[in-house]
C-alpha cells in the first residue's frame, strides 16, 4: 500500500486526488494532508481519511485542530511547512500548492530523494534548473499530474530510444479564443472555461494563456528539449491532451475523458493505470478533430512567456511574480483583464537579468517584482 501525501489537499487537484484514493483504498494510504485556510474542508477529510500529519496555515486553526485532534501531528506558519515538507514517511506526494508557495516544499521533498507528483506549474516555471539538478542529485521521481504533459510522458512510455522531433502541447483555447480581448471582460466570464473545472487562479492564466506559455517552460525541463521543439496547437474540445511527434514522422496522441483523476491516478500508480467509474470517450460521437495555430497578438500573455524564455531563468520568475499579483488584482476586480499583458509586459522590460542559484534568491526576485507590481497597480 503506498502512502501519500497530498500538499495542496482542499484545492481541485486535492480533491480529485482523494477521490482516486477513495476508489482504491486497498492501494493507497493518506498520511499527510497540507491545507491553506480551509479549517471545515480539513476537518472532513481527517475524519474520513485518518492522516498522521496535518498542516493549516494559521496558529489560531492549528489550535484548534490540536484540540479536537491530540493524536495527529499539527503544524502551521512558514516554520511548520518546512518541517512537513521534510518529512519523510511517504511513498508519493502531490505538490499542488497554488503558486510560488509550492517551491521550497518541493524543493525539498526532491532534495530528499522523494518521488512527487507535480501539479503546481510554477514549480518549474520558476525553478527548472534547480529543481531537476536537486532532483538528478539526489536520485528522486519528478513525475506529472497535469494533464498535458502527463499525456505527453505516456506517449513515451516505451520510447526512450527514440528521439522526440516536436511536443504537440495542445490548449484548449480558453473561453476567449472566438472573441475580441477587451476591458469589459469580467471576471465571471474569464471563470466560464468551456472544458475544464479548475480553481480560480488556473482558470483565469487559462483564459489568456498564460497556462500554456508555463506548460511550455514545464515542457522544456520535464523532457530536456529546446524551445523549438515544443509547440502549442489550439483543440478546443480538449480529447486530445497532447502529442508527441518522433523524427521518423510518427505522432503519438493522448487522447481520454477530460478529468484530472486520470492523470493524477497515473501518477499515483506510475506506470500502471486504474480501473476507474469515468465516463469513456466515443470516437463516433466526437466526429472530428480540430486543431488551430494560436494568435499570439491576440493572446499576448503566451508570446510574453516565449519571450521570457529566451530572455533566461530570471525572466521567467518575473513573468511569474508579475502574472500572479495581477491575477489576483483581475479576481478582486482592481484592474481590468487587459491590464494583466500589459503589467506583465512592463516587468519584463524593466527587469536586468541575473544569475539565480538557489531558493532563496528565487524567493528573493520574486516577492521584489510581486512588490513593483503591487507599486504599479496602485500607480495606475
Amino acid at each position: 500500500m503506498k502512502k501519500i501525501a497530498i500538499f495542496g489537499s482542499t484545492g481541485s487537484i486535492g480533491d480529485s486526488t482523494l477521490n482516486v484514493i477513495r476508489e482504491n483504498p486497498n492501494l493507497f494510504q493518506v498520511v499527510t494532508l497540507v491545507a491553506g485556510k480551509n479549517i471545515a474542508k480539513l476537518e472532513e477529510q481527517i475524519e474520513e481519511f485518518n492522516p498522521k500529519n496535518v498542516y493549516i496555515m494559521q496558529k489560531e486553526n492549528a489550535e484548534k485542530l490540536k484540540e479536537k485532534y491530540p493524536n495527529l501531528h499539527i503544524f502551521y506558519g512558514e516554520e511548520g511547512m518546512e518541517e512537513i515538507s521534510q518529512l519523510t514517511d511517504f511513498d508519493i506526494s502531490v505538490s499542488a500548492l497554488v503558486g510560488i508557495a509550492g517551491l521550497r516544499p518541493t524543493y525539498n521533498m526532491i532534495k530528499n530523494g522523494k518521488t512527487v507528483a507535480l501539479a503546481n506549474k510554477e514549480v518549474l516555471v520558476a525553478g527548472g534548473k534547480l529543481i531537476m539538478d536537486t532532483a538528478k542529485k539526489y536520485g528522486a521521481t519528478l513525475l506529472t499530474v497535469d494533464s498535458e504533459h502527463s499525456a505527453i510522458m505516456q506517449c513515451l512510455q516505451g520510447e526512450k530510444q527514440n528521439k522526440i522531433d516536436k511536443i504537440l502541447l495542445t490548449a484548449s483555447g480558453g473561453p476567449f479564443f472566438d472573441q475580441e480581448i477587451t476591458d469589459d471582460i469580467t471576471v465571471e466570464q474569464a471563470l466560464n472555461h468551456p472544458t475544464w473545472k479548475m480553481g480560480p487562479k488556473v482558470t483565469i492564466d487559462s483564459s489568456t494563456m498564460m497556462n500554456k506559455g508555463f506548460e511550455v517552460i514545464e515542457a522544456k525541463w520535464l523532457f530536456d528539449v529546446d524551445l523549438s521543439q515544443i509547440q502549442v496547437v489550439v483543440h478546443r474540445k480538449s480529447i486530445v491532451h497532447s502529442m508527441v511527434q518522433f523524427q521518423d514522422g510518427t505522432i503519438m496522441a493522448n487522447l481520454g475523458p477530460k478529468s484530472m483523476q486520470i492523470p493524477i491516478a497515473y501518477a499515483l500508480n506510475y506506470p500502471n493505470r486504474l480501473v476507474n467509474g469515468i465516463e469513456k470517450i466515443d470516437l463516433f460521437e466526437i466526429a472530428t478533430l480540430v486543431f488551430e495555430k494560436p494568435n499570439l497578438e491576440k493572446f499576448q500573455c503566451l508570446k510574453l512567456a516565449f519571450e521570457a524564455i529566451e530572455k533566461g531563468h530570471s525572466y521567467q520568475v518575473v513573468l511569474n511574480a508579475a502574472n500572479e499579483v495581477l491575477v489576483d488584482a483581475f479576481l478582486n476586480k482592481k484592474i481590468p483583464y487587459t491590464q494583466i499583458p500589459k503589467g506583465i509586459k512592463k516587468m519584463l522590460e524593466d527587469h536586468q537579468p541575473m544569475d539565480l542559484n538557489t531558493v532563496d534568491e528565487i524567493l528573493a526576485l520574486d516577492e521584489e517584482i510581486k512588490e513593483k507590481t503591487r507599486k504599479m497597480i496602485v500607480q495606475n
